[in-house]
C-alpha cells in the first residue's frame, strides 16, 4: 500500500455515533462542570441570592392584592388603598431591577465560563498529534468547539442558577396558597398529575429530536467543512449537483429533526396552558361557590386565580430547563472524552537540553506505519553531518514524506530511534525539537492575516526588519512593496488574492525568517512556475549556508548540487550516493533521470 493510502487508511471513528443524549443529569459530569464555576463562586452566591429575591417579590403580588381588596377596598379605605398600590409599585420597581441584575451576572458567568472551557479544550486540542486530526473531522472538532460548549452556556447562565429562581418561585406560591386556604389549594393542584403524564411524554419525545438534531448539526458541520475546502475539485470535476443533493439529504435531516422538536413543543406549551386554564375554572367554580356563601373573600379568590397562573409558568421553565440540562449532559460528555483523551505523543517528564543546534541527524533502524503494521518505511538507517545537504528521491508513496514526519515528531516510530546531535529526539521537548527546524511544504497554508504576520506567524522575536530581510533574500520584497498595504496587506483566507508561487514564496521567507539549524524542503518547488522557481535556486544556496538541509523532490533538476542524494522504495532505501555517482550506478536514480530528461524534451 501507498504511503499516502496508508496514511488515510484510518480505523473508523470511535465516536461516529457520539450524538446520543444520556441522562438529564450525571452527578459525575455536573461535579466536573462546577468545577468551572469555581473561580466565580462568589458571584454564583450573589446571583442564587438574586434569584431567591426575585422569587420572594413575585410570589408576594397577589397577596398584596388580596389585601388590598379584602382589607381596603370593600371597606372603602383609600388612603390604605393607595399605601398599598405604592408598596405594589416598589415591589414591582424592585423586583425589575433584581431581575435585571440576576439576568446580567448570570449571563456574565456564562460567558466567563465558557471561555475558560473553550481555551482549555483548544489548548488541549493543540497537544494531540497528527494522527488524531487524520482520524477526526475537522468539522467535529469545530462543532465541540462552538455547539456544544454554547450548549454549556445555556446551563451555566440559563441553568443551574435558573432553577434555584423557579424552585423557590413554586415555594413561594404554595406557602401563600396554603396560608391563605389549604382546601382551594389542593383543587388548584388537582391538575398537578396530568400536567406530570405530560411533561414526561413530552420529555421522552423531544429527547430523541434533540439526540438527531445534535447529530445531524455534526455532520452537517464535518460536510461543509470538507466539501468548502475542496471546492476547487468539485468544481473541476463538475460536482456540484451531486455535491448539493449530498448536502440537500443532511440539510433535510436536520430540519426534520427539527421540526420534530418544534411539533413537540407547539403541542406541549399550549397543553400546560389547557392544564393551567384547567386549574384556573376550578378555582372560580369551587372558590366562586365559597365566596357567595361567604366562606371565602373576593381578595383570596383573585389571588388564587393569580397564583394558579403563576404556578405552571416556573413548571413549564423546568421542563425547559430538563433539555437543556440534558443535552448540556451529552455535550459536556463528548467535551471531556476528549479532554480526557491523552495526547498519543508527550514531552518527556526529564526533558534533555538540545543547547545550541549543531544540525547533525542520524535514523537508526527506524520502522514505521500510519496503520498498525502496515510499515511505509522498514529499517532506514542514515546520517547526515552538520551542515549537509541531502535530497530524499523515489517514487510516490516512497516513504519521503514520512522522514520529515518523524524528525518533526509529528509522528512517533514503532522501531528504532531518530537523533539530533546525538539525542533522542523522544527525549527533548517537542517545541524546542521544532524550534530547530524549517519545513517548508508542497501544501501552502497561508492564515487570513497580513504578508507579514504570515511570514513571523505573530511572533514578536521577530522583528519588521528581520521580516524584511527575509523576504529580500527570497526575492520577493520587490512584489510585496508594490502592494497597496506593503507588508501589511491581507491575503485573505488561504492566500486566495495571491498565486500559488506568490504563496509558496512567502511560507519559504517564513521558515527562513525562524532562522532554523535543520531545514527541510518538502516539494518546496514543485507548485510554482519557472520565473518563482529561478527566484528560490537563486536564494537556496544562502538559506542553506550553515544549515543541515533535507530536500524531498520530484524535479531530480534542484537536487544536483546536493552532498548526498539517498534514493527511497518501498519504504526502504535502496541507494545512497552523489547526482553523478548515481547516474553511473545505472540504478533507479539513474532510470527517473533519464525518464525526466527525456520527457522536458516532449
Amino acid at each position: 500500500m501507498s504511503e499516502e493510502n496508508s496514511k488515510n487508511t484510518v480505523e473508523p471513528d470511535e465516536n461516529e455515533q457520539e450524538e446520543v443524549l444520556g441522562k438529564a443529569y450525571d452527578a459525575r459530569l455536573m461535579k466536573r462542570l462546577i468545577r468551572y464555576l469555581k473561580p466565580y463562586t462568589k458571584w454564583v452566591v450573589l446571583a442564587i441570592a438574586l434569584t431567591v429575591g426575585v422569587a420572594l417579590l413575585s410570589t408576594v403580588r397577589p397577596y398584596l392584592t388580596k389585601i388590598a381588596i379584602d382589607d381596603y377596598i370593600v371597606n372603602k379605605d383609600a388612603q390604605g388603598l393607595k399605601n398599598t398600590i405604592l408598596v405594589l409599585l416598589g415591589t414591582l420597581i424592585l423586583q425589575g431591577l433584581l431581575q435585571y441584575t440576576m439576568t446580567y451576572l448570570t449571563q456574565w458567568i456564562g460567558q466567563k465560563t465558557i471561555f475558560d472551557l473553550r481555551m482549555e479544550l483548544f489548548r488541549h486540542i493543540q497537544k494531540f498529534s497528527m494522527k488524531f486530526f487524520d482520524k477526526n473531522p475537522v468539522g467535529r472538532l469545530v462543532t465541540r468547539l462552538t455547539n456544544d460548549i454554547e450548549v454549556l452556556n445555556e446551563m451555566f447562565s440559563s441553568g443551574i442558577v435558573m432553577v434555584f429562581a423557579d424552585v423557590f418561585i413554586i415555594g413561594g406560591i404554595l406557602f401563600f396558597m396554603f396560608s391563605l386556604s389549604w382546601q382551594l389549594t389542593l383543587i388548584a393542584l388537582s391538575v398537578v398529575f396530568p400536567l406530570i403524564y405530560a411533561t414526561v411524554i413530552f420529555r421522552k419525545k423531544v429527547r430523541i429530536a434533540f439526540r438527531d438534531v445534535r447529530f445531524y448539526l455534526a455532520k452537517m458541520n464535518s460536510f461543509l467543512q470538507e466539501h468548502i475546502s475542496g471546492i476547487l475539485v468539485v468544481k473541476i470535476f463538475n460536482k456540484e449537483k451531486r455535491t448539493l443533493n449530498d448536502f440537500k439529504k443532511i440539510n433535510y435531516d436536520h430540519t426534520k429533526a427539527n421540526k420534530k422538536s418544534v411539533f413537540y413543543y407547539s403541542v406541549f406549551f399550549p397543553v400546560v396552558e389547557l392544564i393551567g386554564a384547567l386549574s384556573g375554572a376550578l378555582i372560580i367554580w369551587y372558590g366562586g361557590g365559597e365566596a357567595v356563601q361567604g366562606a371565602l373573600t373576593i381578595g383570596i379568590l383573585i389571588s388564587f386565580i393569580q397564583y394558579s397562573e403563576m404556578f405552571f409558568r416556573p413548571i413549564r421553565d423546568l421542563s425547559e430547563k430538563y433539555n437543556i440540562m440534558q443535552t448540556a449532559m451529552a455535550s459536556s460528555e463528548r467535551i471531556f472524552r476528549l479532554l480526557d483523551r491523552q495526547p498519543v505523543i508527550n514531552d518527556p517528564l526529564k526533558p534533555a537540553e538540545l543547547g545550541e543546534c549543531r544540525g547533525d541527524i542520524e535514523f537508526r533502524n527506524v520502522w514505521f506505519a500510519y496503520v498498525k503494521e502496515d510499515y511505509v518505511l522498514r529499517d532506514i538507517s542514515f546520517k547526515i553531518n552538520q551542515g549537509e545537504k541531502v535530497a530524499f528521491v523515489g517514487a510516490t508513496g516512497a516513504g519521503k514524506s514520512s522522514i520529515m514526519n518523524l524528525l518533526c515528531r509529528f509522528y512517533d516510530t514503532q522501531k528504532g530511534e531518530i537523533t539530533i546531535d546525538g539525542i533522542n529526539i523522544k527525549d527533548l521537548k517537542q517545541n524546542e525539537l521544532r524550534r530547530n527546524i524549517g519545513l517548508v511544504v508542497q501544501d501552502i497554508f497561508l492564515f487570513s492575516d497580513s504578508i507579514a504576520n504570515n511570514i513571523s506567524l505573530n511572533n514578536n522575536d521577530i522583528s519588521p526588519e528581520k521580516i524584511k530581510e527575509a523576504a529580500s533574500i527570497i526575492g520577493i520584497n520587490n512584489f510585496i512593496d508594490k502592494l497597496p498595504l506593503g507588508y501589511g496587506q491581507n491575503v485573505k483566507e488561504r492566500g486566495v488574492t495571491l498565486s500559488q508561487g506568490e504563496r509558496q514564496l512567502i511560507t519559504f521567507a517564513r521558515a527562513l525568517a525562524y532562522d532554523p539549524k535543520i531545514l527541510i524542503l518538502d516539494e518546496a518547488t514543485s507548485s510554482v512556475d519557472t520565473h518563482s522557481e529561478i527566484l528560490i535556486q537563486k536564494a537556496i544556496d544562502k538559506l542553506m549556508d550553515g544549515r543541515t538541509s533535507i530536500i524531498i523532490a520530484h524535479r531530480l533538476s534542484t537536487i544536483q548540487k546536493c552532498d548526498k542524494i539517498i534514493v527511497m522504495h518501498k519504504g526502504e532505501i535502496r541507494e545512497t550516493g552523489t547526482h553523478q555517482q548515481l547516474l553511473e550506478y545505472g540504478g533507479i536514480y539513474s532510470k527517473l533521470y533519464q525518464l525526466q530528461y527525456k520527457e522536458s524534451f516532449v
